[in-house]
């Protein structure tokens, strides 16, 4: 069993790496989840998951010669998790097309995998983990420009073949159902929950746990908790999942 969940947003701010790790971390109790930050170029996942300081990141496995997946992979919150660093120059010198090996070979030993996708739809590199996904997780704001950018996720990857697994309303303030009510007459999939805005939250990212390891009683982590359990993943096979995922071709953005 191995499925790839995108987990997009259109826009920044919308705490879409917050959304991914707190996700994996509520689908690691039943499930072996891992997280890959996919965001090669606003690489945001690892202060998250305190691995700031660590020497080998998923740039080292991206160029010509680079080094194996395994030693760019960390075990944590009961993940496996795959930073991305931040230097400029280790961007440039990846390879975005090399993701696609990855994936495959992650997809071998994991139940579910997590691709924390870059904010906008701009470069092959940030739609391809929307291509690779066999479903996508929108992370929105209750505003419309955030919903407004997340409808053309929703497009982009209808119009290649991922289907959408539900949406996860982020830092709500107040009543939002009327919001919610309209969105969802757009969007595919579920409405998987509602976030609240909390100061935990913040708090968490500060001291790079995930909000569930953090604040585990808090509205926010329960809201989490409640869209992971709309996240059951598929049975897909992993030889033909990885299969899959090498031979993807790399679409041209938006």
């Amino acid at each position: 069993m191995v499925e790839a969940l995108a987990v997009a947003s259109g826009k920044g701010g919308t705490g879409k790496t917050t959304s991914t790790m707190a996700l994996g971390m509520a689908l690691a109790d039943r499930y072996d989840v891992t997280v890959v930050d996919a965001d090669t170029g606003m690489a945001n996942l690892l202060f998250h998951a305190g691995l700031a300081d660590v020497e080998t990141t998923l740039h080292d496995v991206l160029v010509e010669g680079g080094a194996p997946v395994e030693a760019a992979t960390y075990e944590r919150f009961g993940m496996s998790v795959v930073p991305c660093g931040t230097s400029l120059a280790a961007f440039e010198a990846a390879d975005p097309d090399r993701l696609r090996n990855v994936v495959s070979e992650l997809a071998a030993d994991t139940d579910i995998l997590l691709l924390d996708s870059p904010a906008t739809l701009g470069s092959k590199s940030a739609v391809l983990p929307i291509v690779l996904a066999d479903r996508v997780v929108i992370v929105l704001n209750p505003t419309v420009p955030s919903i407004s950018d997340g409808l053309k996720v929703q497009e982009y990857a209808l119009s290649y073949g991922s289907e959408i697994a539900g949406t996860v309303f982020n830092r709500a303030r107040g009543d939002i159902s009327d919001v919610r009510e309209k969105a969802e007459r757009y969007f595919e999939g579920p409405t998987l929950a509602t976030v609240p805005e909390s100061d935990a939250v913040q708090a968490a990212r500060s001291a790079g746990v995930p909000i569930l390891a953090h604040a585990p009683e808090t509205p926010a982590a329960e809201a989490f908790r409640t869209a992971a359990d709309g996240l059951s993943p598929t049975d897909g096979d992993s030889a033909t999942v990885a299969e899959r995922f090498r031979n993807v071709v790399i679409p041209d953005p938006l």
